[in-house]
């Protein structure tokens, strides 16, 4: 190539080209677990002369600014021969805006609406079988929880060919099962409205399974399913010990799949972990393609929280904004359902309303606190003390001392953020507890453990499992 060719080449370099080199920069200054914290779930969005880094969440945005912004500007400029201008926001801030990397937020509002645009008859069969306007996909935060999960969900309700035969998603209660049953079912009647669709919870299954033995009306119910082309039941695990039941979902699920038609369950748990199920059918379950959907983790669950707060600021007509810590207190707070995590944000937008922005995280916890679990309520700082000083291989009274060695005093530092968060104590008198200390002390612990979280993944695990013990 003739030097006019390579700088020809240069000129046009891509931004996409000129991205990955600035973080290969900045993965080896931040760290990875620093980089994949904040950084590795960015994307670049690029519309003509513009350019944009789309943060995965409003907090990850406020970091990035905060501590790296100006590095990414340098190194930016020295790669970018075409000297192009780089923007930052969250994929929230560009929710109304289509782009070829980010996915457009759709709120509740707006799915329904799309929803009451498809054909009467497709809207009114998805609201008869109980389906939920606000589970599409588009309101679907994904992550990397749920993300495989989300994927195959999506290329089930375009009705591509597929070799897995049924899908099974399982993961605890509250982590999005229902939504992406809810979603594909939706999706699949807007694209084929042609085809038979339906969708029904386990227990529903169950008692017009018994309705239909009670008034001799078992072919009918036959057919209703057999006949689907898609069929979709939630909670199966409900079924598990109900003779007559399971064979019936036995019986249907072998005429479907062997018909080629498609068949999607969700369970509580891995399909091999129903142990009251009957082996045949449990066996079934395991033939298709599992999927398991994990925890959120916290970066999903701030998005998660971004996502509802823009919903119900559009219903309120307030701006969607709360302060970080309120929201990083949620997220780590409210970390076994996701509904859990969405209720406390309602409950603290229903007392204060558009004054949300404003709320302190004090305030806050005052007003969730009659809302945390009875033994949440009852843990005291003692009993931190003494569960972190186990978890750290150290005494009560190291926690308590003088001593300044990060041995002591990072696991001191944990300590008192776990009081902070999950009792009701003021930071003076948890700082009385920790032999006497300040409350700016306290206060200054409850930050360095909340920034160090975001950069220590093994912090971060620790603190997660002594939250998870301490909540019993």
């Amino acid at each position: 190539m003739t030097s006019g060719g390579a700088a020809g080449a240069m000129a046009s370099a891509p931004a996409s080209a000129v991205w990955s080199k600035t973080c290969q920069v900045l993965r080896r200054e931040l760290g990875d677990a620093t980089f994949g914290s904040w950084l590795g779930q960015a994307a670049l969005r690029e519309s003509g002369d513009e350019v944009c880094v789309v943060a995965a969440t409003g907090v990850a945005r406020d970091w990035i600014r905060n501590n790296a912004w100006r590095r990414i500007g340098e190194l930016w400029a020295q790669n970018d021969p075409m000297g192009r201008r780089l923007d930052l926001k969250s994929r929230l801030d560009l929710d109304n805006t289509p782009a070829p990397v980010v996915r457009a937020a759709v709120s509740a509002e707006v799915v329904e609406v799309e929803i009451d645009a498809m054909a009467p008859v497709v809207a009114r069969q998805g609201r008869l079988q109980g389906l939920q306007e606000r589970f599409a996909f588009d309101s679907f935060v994904s992550g990397p929880s749920n993300e495989f999960a989300f994927a195959v969900a999506r290329r089930v309700a375009s009705w591509a060919d597929g070799h897995f035969n049924p899908v099974v998603f399982h993961g605890p209660y509250g982590f999005g099962k229902t939504h992406l049953l809810n979603a594909v079912a939706w999706e699949a009647m807007r694209t084929q409205p042609g085809k038979r669709v339906v969708y029904l919870s386990a227990e529903r299954f169950t008692s017009t399974f018994v309705k239909a033995l009670q008034d001799k009306q078992t072919q009918a119910f036959k057919e209703e399913l057999r006949n689907a082309d898609l069929l979709l039941i939630d909670d199966v695990h409900f079924v598990a010990g109900k003779t007559q039941t399971q064979e019936e979902l036995f019986q249907t699920l072998i005429e479907l799949v062997e018909d080629g038609r498609r068949v999607v369950l969700t369970a509580d748990r891995s399909p091999n972990e129903l142990s009251e199920m009957e082996p045949r059918l449990r066996s079934h379950l395991q033939a298709g393609l599992v999927c398991g959907i994990e925890p959120a983790d916290r970066m999903l669950r701030l998005g998660i929280l971004e996502r509802k707060l823009q919903t119900l600021a559009r219903q309120g007509g307030f701006h969607p904004a709360a302060r970080a810590e309120v929201l990083q207190f949620l997220a780590d707070r409210f970390t076994d359902s996701v509904r859990e995590l969405e209720g406390a944000l309602n409950t603290l937008v229903a007392r204060v309303g558009g004054d949300i922005a404003r709320l302190t995280l004090d305030e806050a916890q005052a007003i969730l606190r009659p809302h945390l679990s009875v033994s949440e309520r009852k843990v005291t700082v003692d009993t931190i003390q003494k569960v972190v000083a186990e978890h750290y291989a150290l005494k009560q009274a190291d926690l308590l001392s003088e001593r300044r060695a990060r041995a002591i005093a990072r696991p001191r530092q944990v300590a008192m953020w776990l009081a902070k968060q999950i009792t009701t104590r003021s930071l003076p008198d948890i700082g009385r507890r920790f032999g006497g200390r300040d409350h700016t002390t306290v206060l200054h612990a409850v930050r360095r453990i909340e920034a160090l979280k975001a950069d220590d993944p093994v912090l971060a695990r620790d603190v997660d499992m002594l939250l998870r013990k301490l909540r019993g």
